[in-house]
Parts: C-alpha cells; structure tokens; sequence
C-alpha cells in the first residue's frame, strides 16, 4: 500500500514537485508537468509524451536528452488534462513540430487529441500517436484497440531517436508506427496496487493464484492461474508472446528484439532477475537474438506485486534507435556528452514558451484569485447563473457523498478511479462557478468556466467528458437571456451529441452514454410537452436513474472495462451510475430555485 502521503488528492502535485526538485540536472517544471531543463534545440521535433500519475519512472522519469522533450503529467492514473498537454507542448516547442505520444487509453485519446487540435490552432504542427502493446487487452484483430503497458517505453524511445537525429516530424511519426506495430507486452500480477488514502487494494488474487493479462492501472487480469515458480512464470511470458508475431516476422529464429522485463511496483530486482535467466535462455533456445535488454521498473502500478515482458522486434533502423544514447532521470544509455549551455536566443525562447505556457491557464488562475473580468450578461441571465450555481453545489456534494460507491463500482472491471476523479472535477467546477459568478457572470460564462476546470482538474475519460457536457449547456444558456426550458433541453441534446462524437460510445455500450441519451429523449420530450423546467427534468431524472440501472444487464465495448466483461456484468457502469445521481440531484436544486 502507499503509506507515506498527505492529502491523497494532493499526491500527484506533491510527487511531480519532489521529483523536479531532485533532478533539476534533467527537468525543469512548467505548468502541467515537465520540460528538458535545456530548451529543444531550434527545428528539432519535440517528442511530449504524458499520462496519469502512479507510474514512475514513465511518464516524467523518461524527460532528458535521448528521450522526450516534455512530458503531461495527470493525476493517480487519470490522464492529464488538454490544457495541461498544451502547456508542456508549448514550452518543449523548437520549431520542429510536436509528436504527442501516450498509452492507448480512453482518456488519454480524448485529451491528446484536443491537445493537438489547439497546438495546430496555435500554428504549431502537431501529430499524435497512442501506443498499444498489451495483447492481453484485445486480440490481434482488434489491436488498435489494445491498450498501452510497458511497451511505451521502446516505442517512445525510437521516436525521441529519430528525432534527435533531426528528421522531420512525419518521418519522426512513421517511426513511432514502425516501432508500435512491431511491439508487443503481456503481464501477470500476485496482488493489486492501493491508491493513496485507500485502504484496500483495487483488486485481489487468492492466495497461491495469479492473475493473468493485467493492466497498469489496477486493472484485475483477464483470467487466473495457479501461482508458478520463476520459471514457469518466464514460460508463460515468452510462450504467449512468442504465438503472436508482427506479421512481417514469420518466424523468430534470427531475429533480433529489444526485450523489457518490467517490474510493476513491488516484486525486487533479485526476483526480476531469476525470472530473467530464464527469459533469455528461452528466447535463445528460439532463435532470438537480444539486443540491450532492460530489467528493472520502467513503467509501474504503485505497489502492484506483478511483472510484464515486452518484445519489440527489431530491424537494422529500429536496432539503430533502441541502441541510441539515452540521458533521463531513470533511464539512461550510452554516452552523451554534457549538454551546451542556452544561448541567449535559446534561453529567450525557452522564457517566451513558459510565458505563453502560464498564458494557457491564465484564464482560471485568475479566476480562482478574482481578478478575470466576466463577459457582460443581462440581468436575468446572471439570476439564472444563481441556479446554475445551486445546481453545481448541489453536483459537487452528490458525488462527494457517493465517490466511494463509484470507485467500488468502477474497481469491478475498472481501474476503480472514478469517484476521484468526479470529485476532484466536481468540486473544482463549483469553485470556478463561485468566482465567476461572485464577478457576476452570466449562465453561459458560469458554465464554460465550471467545464474547462472539471475538465483540467479530473482529468481522464471523465474530465473530457464532463468538461464537454457543462460547454454544450454554457454556449445553449449564453449570458443574454433568461434560459427557459427549451433552452436547457436543447443544451443537454447538444451535451449528448457531442460527447457520443467525442467518445465514440453509443447506447448499449455501458458507458455513461447509456443514461445520457435517453435523459436528453426525455427531457426534450417533457419540455416539448410544455411542462415547466423543474418537472420535465424530474421526469427525465427518472428515466435516467432506470437507464443507469439497466447497465447492469450489459457487457461493455469500450473503455477498460471492455477486457473484462464478464466481470461486469450485474454490476451497472459507473459512468452512468454518477450521471444518474447527478441528474437527481440538479433536480433538487431547481425545486429550491423555482
């Protein structure tokens, strides 16, 4: 378990401080995580890779000449947010281009793409690209769908080499495919992780067991087995990652491949490396010739008890970058020689890019200080933003009252995360709601401020998600008029289109799309009716607690839930299980502003 922590929802911050203070040799910190400590030489692409906190030494560990330019750091296994991967994109920035890379995961698809889409806005060309090597996760036809393990840190490394070498920013890319598709990891685990503040682990395996195809984020494995020696354990790695090849490596006699045996948290170097006797004679007996293997923890789960093997398979190109130089704060390879110093140029620029960094959150730190002026609104619209704000009060203390229900939930098939991250986004949209409307905001303002600080505060699928929700209500309110019930109908329509376009999921999927769609059905059928505000949506706010229910009864298709179905099923998804709440509790809060 994580014993020595403060306020759990203060880890991440507090981690990423301690850590840039011990490596100011390497790093330097800039809003939403970390940069080289020397600025990105002129025209080279900068590599910015990111992900959840929990992990270390990835994502910021893997920062430093070699290796990535700058790296988003999220909260406990949560994404970071689009503005804090457009800040450290920002300031890595050379003039060469971005190439965002990170582990395939829901959240972090959905934040990195946004990311891109405002770097490109800025003028600054940007690609991305999710990793996806855990076989355990989906089966080869379906491997875009696969999620992202300690295969990133081949994957990362070969694109960060090419481009330190000074190739342009799609060559750069076609890299980082060449080495995804040649990657593959697999994974077994003796126990789960625990969260900071928990006190208990987000999954069990019985005693003498294993869990099987696990993930990184305290997922449970996909199967069990009987606990094995080291050497069964090192069979059942190479076996099952020797069945499936690229599909351009028939065979594996001499072949070459960079192999990881990665430690996720707690089983120690000594074991690690009785297992990894075994591994290379196995790999030997194939044929396999090893090129600079990696023992150790290179991409872990806090305290979880488990190990995973990666193998990327290597040609003459790929070998030349996994050999490459490589000087990080938990990884290095090779020799570099001591980095030149920053020019003056070179320091102005690396200044220019904190600079329009801080400008990315200027918005909401300075609305947290009460000093952001607010767009001018009617007077009815800033009665209405009174509402609004009751009805963010009352979400905020919904989720805090039930974040433990919904992490229990979501542990089930999931990473159990989910009522922190709705708190930590709950509770962060009610402060900006309170000081933009303390500067007498209207609806619209009220809302657009309360999303863009969920969204960057939780981070994660749902930080996007709900994010997305609280603008399609702000731009439908405005700040002019007084919003009627059409109005908000229309507003939670807008919501259910756009997440369902943002996410990809659609009903039947078990998400909280499932509860949304027929929430926004129902109220704009209400509504249509001519039934005023505060009974159409306790009409809907009904439909919708029948709607989270009834995801009991579904598998799910999306999300990390996906591999384990079967888990789930009796058991509603969380995502809906929150929407449903929530819907019932705004519900409330128009009763006692009505």
């Amino acid at each position: 378990m994580t014993r020595l922590f403060n306020d759990p929802a203060a880890f991440a911050d507090e981690a990423l401080e301690g850590f840039t203070a011990a490596h100011r040799r390497w790093v330097r910190p800039v809003t939403g995580g970390v940069v080289r400590a020397t600025a990105t030489p002129a025209g080279q692409v900068a590599v910015v890779i990111g992900g959840g906190s929990g992990h270390y030494p990835a994502f910021s560990g893997l920062v430093g000449r070699g290796l990535a330019h700058g790296a988003a750091v999220g909260n406990v296994f949560a994404s970071p947010s689009a503005r804090q991967i457009h800040s450290v994109a920002t300031a890595a920035h050379g003039g060469g281009g971005v190439l965002l890379m990170y582990g395939n995961y829901a959240g972090d698809v959905l934040h990195f793409g946004q990311a891109a889409e405002r770097l490109a806005a800025d003028g600054i060309e940007t690609r991305a690209f999710a990793v996806a090597d855990d076989i355990s996760s989906a089966g080869p036809d379906e491997s875009a769908k696969r999620r992202g393990i300690a295969g990133d840190l081949p994957v990362f490394k070969a694109a960060a080499a090419a481009a330190e070498q000074g190739l342009p920013l799609e060559e750069v890319l076609r890299v980082a495919e060449r080495a995804g598709a040649r990657t593959r990891s697999f994974g077994i685990a003796f126990s789960g992780c625990t969260l900071p503040g928990a006190d208990h682990p987000l999954f069990t395996v019985p005693e003498a067991r294993m869990a099987v195809g696990l993930g990184i984020h305290g997922e449970p494995g996909i199967g069990e087995e009987a606990l094995p020696t080291a050497d069964e354990a090192a069979l059942l790695l190479v076996e099952t990652l020797l069945k499936e090849l690229p599909d351009d490596v028939a065979d594996p006699a001499g072949r070459r491949a960079a192999v990881i045996l990665n430690g996720l948290g707690s089983v120690k170097y000594e074991e690690l490396f009785v297992v990894y006797r075994k591994v290379a004679a196995l790999l030997g007996d194939a044929g396999v010739e090893i090129v600079d293997p990696e023992v150790g923890e290179l991409v872990t789960s806090f305290d979880m008890a488990g190990i995973s093997l990666t193998l990327t398979w290597l040609d003459d190109r790929l070998e030349e970058l996994w050999r490459a130089p490589a000087d990080t704060p938990a990884y290095r390879k090779g020799a570099l020689g001591d980095p030149e110093p920053d020019q003056d140029g070179a320091a102005a620029t690396a200044a220019g890019q904190d600079t329009a960094a801080a400008q990315d959150t200027a918005v909401s730190d300075a609305a947290v200080s009460g000093t952001t002026a607010v767009p001018v609104a009617s007077d009815a619209s800033r009665r209405a933003a009174g509402t609004v704000l009751a009805a963010l009060d009352a979400v905020a203390r919904v989720v805090d009252a039930h974040a433990g229900e919904l992490g229990r939930i979501d542990a089930v098939a999931g990473d159990g995360d989910h009522g922190i991250g709705m708190r930590r986004g709950s509770s962060a949209a009610h402060r900006a709601a309170h000081d933009a409307h303390r500067l007498g905001a209207g609806a619209g303002t009220v809302l657009t401020r309360a999303a863009d600080d969920w969204a960057d505060k939780a981070g994660g699928t749902s930080g996007a998600l709900w994010g997305t929700i609280l603008r399609s209500l702000g731009t439908a309110l405005g700040d002019r008029d007084a919003p009627d019930a059409a109005r908000v109908a229309e507003g939670v329509t807008g919501a259910s289109a756009a997440v369902r376009r943002l996410g990809g999921a659609e009903v039947g999927d078990k998400t909280m799309v499932d509860v949304l769609v027929p929430f926004a059905d129902a109220l704009a059928a209400a509504t249509a009716e001519g039934l005023p505000l505060a009974e159409a949506w306790d009409r809907a706010a009904t439909t919708a607690t029948a709607a989270a229910a009834g995801t009991a009864d579904l598998l799910p298709r999306r999300g990390r839930a996906r591999p384990h179905a079967e888990k789930s099923l009796g058991t509603p998804d969380a995502g809906a299980h929150s929407l449903a709440l929530i819907t019932r509790a705004v519900h409330g809060a128009l009763l006692d502003h009505h």
